[in-house]
């Protein structure tokens, strides 16, 4: 069927099953949890942790919800396509269908570009602690000063020849220890945070993934006075998953950071906002509303041209701060 015989309403249901197909951005999932939302603001109190078990003397002794969570505002954005009326009448169905498309691929990615934000900030950013997400002293509860925020300082792998410019055997071996570093951390109860770890995610600026792919999948490793296996390719035949991402919307010149996926609960929320009529197809697309100003319009007679409109309510913010290391090159 031509465009010309299409109706607004037709443009609008070519938009959705774009949203219902679109598989998103992969990592997103993994290290994001995604949370629907009703109102402008979301608490979120339960970033505390379970409590251990503990021999039963008295009564029971009840943990509740934290005080010190946070708070996530929804903000609103949008993305507009105008379709000229002569296309329309023209039949430029696959040219149109393709513009459709993009818009719905950007409105996707867009939690991409929220959450490598969020990621950039991280550094200068508040968690549910009160310390930056990425810090160096990290105190709740029970535990003792942590650090998710590693220089050389902490360990001598990440003193290396050319902080921009890494090798696949010096990123390897700073990878294992962040990754290493990782069990260490511990919850508000002084209880290891991460010991059923087995599932992470390495991300790169794209300077750095030549070298990464090389430091998580050869078997082989060049060390400049020979080669030797790679400790990393060991793990994964051992039942360790390590997947790398090299980020484009990252400035990072001589950081890289690592996250663990396979928790109950991840680094970072993605929150969504169910406006009346948007989608609710699939996770990348929740949240979604498309709206048209087209037949009979004044748009139309001014413009030659109809409107469809993008709109998404949501926003991110920060989870667990003890599944993300970030590591500074020197």
């Amino acid at each position: 069927m031509g465009l010309k015989q299409l109706s607004s309403r037709d443009v609008i249901g070519q938009f959705f099953e774009a949203l219902e197909a679109a598989s998103g951005v992969t990592w997103i999932p993994k290290v994001s949890m995604l949370f629907p939302s009703n109102q402008q603001f979301e608490n979120y109190k339960w970033l505390g942790f379970s409590p251990a078990l503990r021999r039963w003397i008295g009564e029971r002794q009840a943990k509740g919800l934290r005080v010190n969570g946070i708070t996530i505002e929804n903000l609103l954005y949008e993305g507009t396509l105008g379709i000229d009326v002569d296309d329309i009448r023209r039949d430029k169905t696959g040219q149109i269908k393709i513009r459709i498309g993009e818009q719905v691929d950007e409105a996707i990615s867009h939690w991409a570009t929220l959450l490598t934000a969020l990621i950039q900030n991280a550094e200068s950013s508040a968690c549910y602690d009160g310390q930056f997400f990425f810090d160096t002293d990290h105190q709740e509860g029970d535990s003792p000063a942590q650090s998710n925020d590693l220089s050389a300082s902490d360990y001598s792998e990440l003193n290396i020849t050319t902080p921009t410019n890494p090798t696949a055997n010096e990123l390897a071996n700073v990878i294992m220890k962040m990754i290493q570093h990782m069990y260490t951390l511990k919850n508000d109860q002084n209880r290891p945070m991460n010991r059923f770890a087995k599932q992470f995610l390495v991300m790169v600026p794209v300077s750095f993934f030549g070298a990464a792919q090389q430091a998580i999948f050869e078997r082989n490793l060049e060390t400049g006075a020979g080669v030797r296996n790679n400790p990393l390719a060991g793990l994964m035949d051992r039942g360790w998953r390590l997947d790398v991402e090299a980020n484009p919307e990252l400035t990072w010149t001589d950081k890289l950071a690592v996250f663990r996926t396979d928790g109950r609960a991840k680094p970072f929320i993605r929150q969504a906002e169910l406006l009346d009529g948007a989608s609710q197809a699939n996770d990348e697309s929740l949240g979604i509303q498309v709206q048209s100003i087209a037949e009979g319009s004044e748009e139309e007679f001014k413009n030659n041209q109809w409107l469809f409109g993008i709109k998404a309510s949501r926003n991110v913010g920060y989870g667990y701060w003890q599944h993300g290391v970030l590591g500074t090159l020197s």
